[in-house]
């Protein structure tokens, strides 16, 4: 069972969207942020970015920036040899899967005007020119939506978050290896305005021992920004119709709290 610590606290439901696709790449967010948010940063890019092009269409005066200092010519050189081989041999042939081919057209048309692609690594502090703070990234920002997917290093970058949390509006976070770090995660939450308003386990990272996720996606909203009840959800999580496994072959993982 996961702490009561990370059962999110009770919304709306008229309140709650999903943002992006019905698998992996898509989160749930307040709606009450998007008339509010001028900039989605995303650290952690890889290649998928349907929610930002999503939440682009809820509110085309936003921008987009994201860092993932991973994707760069050597990423897409190997990922077309991959995709094409594929294809060659026909294990490539659904319209998506062809598409996928020509991710790296896709890539281009979207990050480009006011959409941003640095392809710099998050880290806490700086060390060299392919590196950035996320304390520099939040520099000049206001009213942002920031979502990390930065494969463990969140940890790292968890009280830079605290300390510019005037900035951002909503916090979607993945958190891996969560038994092992547990404890950070509470100490982020306590030290912390933001409020868990959903939470939903990653059924790629498998389960622990305890059947609890390894990775969880949570969102956070900032309490000083927008109202959030006191009481705690009594959702059952996933929640249907909302939630939709990240991997579509393997069941989603129900979500246990010790109450």
């Amino acid at each position: 069972m996961l702490p009561n610590n990370l059962k999110p606290f009770k919304s709306n439901k008229q309140n709650l969207l999903r943002v992006g696709p019905r698998k992996d790449g898509g989160y749930i967010i307040d709606q009450r942020v998007i008339k509010k948010s001028r900039t989605v940063i995303t650290c952690g890019l890889n290649d998928d970015w349907e929610f930002e092009k999503h939440y682009l269409k809820l509110n085309s005066k936003s921008k987009v920036i994201a860092y993932d200092h991973t994707v760069n010519k050597k990423f897409w050189k190997m990922r077309f040899k991959k995709d094409f081989l594929a294809l060659i041999i026909l294990k490539k042939i659904s319209i998506n899967k062809i598409l996928d081919v020509f991710k790296y057209i896709n890539y281009k048309f979207f990050f480009k005007n006011k959409n941003t692609h640095i392809s710099k690594k998050v880290v806490l502090k700086k060390k060299n020119k392919n590196e950035i703070s996320l304390k520099e990234i939040l520099d000049k920002e206001t009213n942002v939506i920031l979502k990390i997917d930065i494969e463990g290093d969140e940890y790292k970058i968890l009280n830079t978050i605290n300390k510019e949390q005037k900035k951002i509006n909503l916090l979607i976070m993945e958190f891996h290896n969560i038994s092992k770090n547990i404890s950070k995660i509470k100490k982020f939450l306590f030290n912390s305005k933001f409020k868990i308003i959903h939470l939903h386990g990653n059924n790629y990272g498998g389960v622990d021992k305890f059947n609890n996720p390894n990775v969880i996606e949570v969102t956070l909203l900032n309490s000083k920004k927008f109202s959030v009840k006191r009481q705690k959800s009594t959702q059952k999580y996933p929640i249907m119709g909302l939630d939709f496994k990240n991997l579509k072959r393997r069941e989603d993982i129900k979500i246990r709290f010790n109450d």
